[in-house]
């Protein structure tokens, strides 16, 4: 083994140029693959975070349209003693109604939460883009597009009015801004508490509780799971991906494409340091038939190429990594929105770069298996004889 280890040396010091340049085919190939593999993941987890991340990921919801939930503290303290998956929780009570300005009125939809808790979900404290969003009483904040829309001022009161017919005055006292047109231009956000006042709710009920969970896209399977142990019989269990069919769709295109991408392009490494150490077999026939005659045995010769193989890998996928890493942080330098952030924001999985290094030199060994079974079919007498 030792010996054929520093065969395969010396034959790759010997032709440094030829080295050199399946080395940097490999590192090619492997660095393209950590380039698509990672832009294709920071592009999933970018559109999941500003799809979901800051979103209830899981929601328990009334079986039955437009009624309360009752006991909502009960099913609360079930799910978080239950499921150690939950990462944050809140129940929430969402209401219609009209928003009373001068004397025009704006449909808007009043959103009640415990605000602590849901400021986990729904990163409140860094949405606000005046005020606070810590209430008191009648107090409120309200989407940036409504307040511009409207002209309202922080300090201000309006008063709200519900399908029944009930005013309540609300004090707003800080803008939001969550990065949807549409919550932006319509939700108002007070306590929970503030929102059963208003829409007589008594103090055990909501109309949902939403909680985000460690692995988002396991949220169908804690929901079925959910669904068998709960002994609440008059809710229901909703996940994100029922109700992001077209970007879950759209998601595993991504992956599927990426994948196949790689795949061939380890192929396309395989193949070409295959055909290279198969040409090398032919350079390097007289040496070997020598040390054969000198009595090298068959078993030797071939790992001569296995070990090429296993060190042009090494190198390569060294090479591929600085390369692909280059190829990251280049693409974070230059593919920049007018705001100076990047176009897709990178992420860096380093398993995921690991693994990269480790396939190419799986693959550059398992293309030197076959060079090396010619080599060991190489007849010292033919060779030397016929040069």
């Amino acid at each position: 083994m030792r010996l054929a280890f520093k065969i395969a040396l010396r034959f790759l010091t010997s032709s440094k140029g030829q080295t050199a340049l399946i080395a940097i085919g490999i590192a090619v190939g492997i660095s393209v693959q950590i380039f698509i593999g990672s832009l294709i993941e920071g592009l999933q987890v970018s559109l999941l975070d500003a799809t979901i991340g800051s979103a209830s990921q899981i929601t328990v919801n009334p079986e039955e349209k437009n009624t309360p939930i009752d006991d909502l503290q009960d099913i609360e303290n079930w799910l978080t003693e239950t499921y150690d998956e939950i990462t944050a929780i809140t129940p929430t009570l969402t209401q219609g109604g009209f928003l009373k300005i001068g004397d025009n009125t704006e449909q808007v939809v009043f959103r009640g939460f415990d605000l602590n808790k849901a400021n986990e979900i729904y990163k409140f404290d860094a949405a606000i883009t005046e005020g606070t969003y810590t209430l008191k009483e009648n107090e409120v904040i309200l989407g940036v597009d409504l307040a511009k829309n409207n002209n309202l001022k922080i300090g201000e009161t309006y008063d709200i009015i519900t399908p029944e017919g009930t005013i309540s005055a609300l004090k707003i006292v800080g803008f939001f801004d969550l990065k949807v047109a549409s919550i932006n231009q319509s939700w108002i956000i007070g306590s929970i508490d503030l929102a059963r006042d208003i829409f007589d709710f008594s103090s055990s009920q909501g109309t949902a509780i939403e909680l985000q969970i460690s692995e988002p896209f396991d949220a169908d399977l804690l929901t079925e799971e959910m669904t068998l142990t709960s002994t609440q019989k008059d809710v229901k269990f909703d996940n994100w991906k029922v109700q992001n069919e077209q970007l879950l769709s759209g998601l595993n295109g991504q992956s599927t494409s990426s994948l196949m991408i790689q795949v061939f392009v380890v192929i396309s490494v395989v193949l070409g340091i295959a055909s290279v150490l198969a040409i090398t077999v032919l350079q390097k026939s007289r040496q070997l038939g020598i040390l054969k005659a000198m009595g090298l045995n068959d078993r030797t010769s071939s790992f001569v190429f296995l070990f090429q193989g296993i060190i042009l890998g090494i190198l390569g996928g060294i090479l591929g990594i600085i390369f692909g890493l280059g190829l990251l942080w280049s693409f974070t330098k230059f593919a920049l929105n007018p705001d100076g952030t990047p176009v897709v924001p990178i992420f860096v999985n380093y398993g995921f770069i690991g693994l990269s290094g480790l396939i190419a030199v799986a693959a550059s060994t398992l293309a030197s298996i076959i060079p090396a079974q010619k080599s060991k079919k190489l007849s010292p007498i033919e060779v030397i004889k016929n040069g």
